[in-house]
């Protein structure tokens, strides 16, 4: 293992040795592959007990925790998700919306990385290894991008995609961000950076309001290429043109927000170390 060098003022620092984790904090991922963070899967759902077999399916097995956070369901979505995996964790949403539904969910994680997906189908959980991976190797936080390389979509309307790309340059311009893909449900990151995405919205501009934070507070963003599916069953709560001025009035509030400063890199937990075996 070599020492980090970096730059600073001009001057190059050499960081000390991080401590190899102990074997029995590596979470098998294939036969020959291993990573010492452990892993919590957020999936925020309302009636959507004929989709989770699906979504389920492609969560893999290495995943430490899944939080299933229910929005008042009137069908068997919690009894569902618990015959799936019977150690699910249930969080029943007090208040309404896909954002609020999140930060119930965050707060229940106990892992080092949190991923957020979605219980519709529209996102494949075979895909957070790419996630996983890109935080292990440097990253604080990671979005998937429909318009990366690699990336793309089954359910993107032109009037969603055509908004979807204004917003985002929006960002960029105003933040200084590369974005590709700006309206995205599927992110990752690290849990100690909670406090800098501080999720106070209840709708789906909630991806935009991490997107911003993240940027603003400084945090090492990564993009890695997803596919969109369609969902599977049942109808959407997005609506394009309302939840397009929903995003766009977060972007303009948080351009006079002060930032929170990021939580640093644990040094001393091996269970935190970016370790990759």
């Amino acid at each position: 293992m070599s020492p980090e060098i970096t730059k600073r003022n001009g001057k190059v620092q050499v960081a000390p040795l991080r401590s190899m984790p102990s074997p029995e904090s590596f979470t098998p991922v294939t036969p020959h592959l291993a990573i010492s963070p452990t892993v919590s899967v957020v999936v925020p759902a309302m009636n959507e007990a004929e989709n989770l077999p699906h979504v389920f399916a492609t969560i893999p097995q290495w995943v430490d925790e899944i939080i299933l956070v229910d929005g008042n369901s009137v069908d068997d979505t919690v009894e569902v998700a618990k015959r799936l995996r019977p150690n699910v964790k249930i969080v029943n949403q007090t208040g309404k919306g896909k954002g609020d539904a999140l930060a119930a969910g965050f707060a229940a994680c106990t892992c080092d990385i949190i991923v957020m997906i979605d219980a519709d189908g529209s996102t494949d959980g075979r895909e957070i290894i790419s996630f996983v991976g890109a935080l292990v190797t440097g990253a604080d936080f990671v979005k998937g991008s429909r318009y990366a390389a690699g990336g793309g979509s089954d359910d993107l309307s032109p009037i969603r995609s055509m908004g979807n790309k204004a917003l985002t340059a929006i960002v960029n311009k105003m933040y200084g961000t590369h974005y590709t893909d700006l309206c995205y449900g599927y992110n990752a990151f690290w849990a100690r950076h909670l406090d800098v995405l501080d999720l106070d919205c209840d709708g789906f501009e909630v991806e935009t309001l991490m997107n911003v934070r993240a940027a603003k507070a400084g945090l090492k963003v990564h993009e890695v290429p997803s596919h969109e599916r369609t969902r599977i069953h049942g109808e959407s709560n997005l609506h394009a043109v309302r939840d397009g001025f929903r995003v766009l009035r977060t972007i303009l509030q948080e351009w006079r927000r002060q930032p929170t400063e990021p939580q640093p890199e644990p040094t001393a937990a091996p269970a935190a170390d970016r370790g990759v075996a």
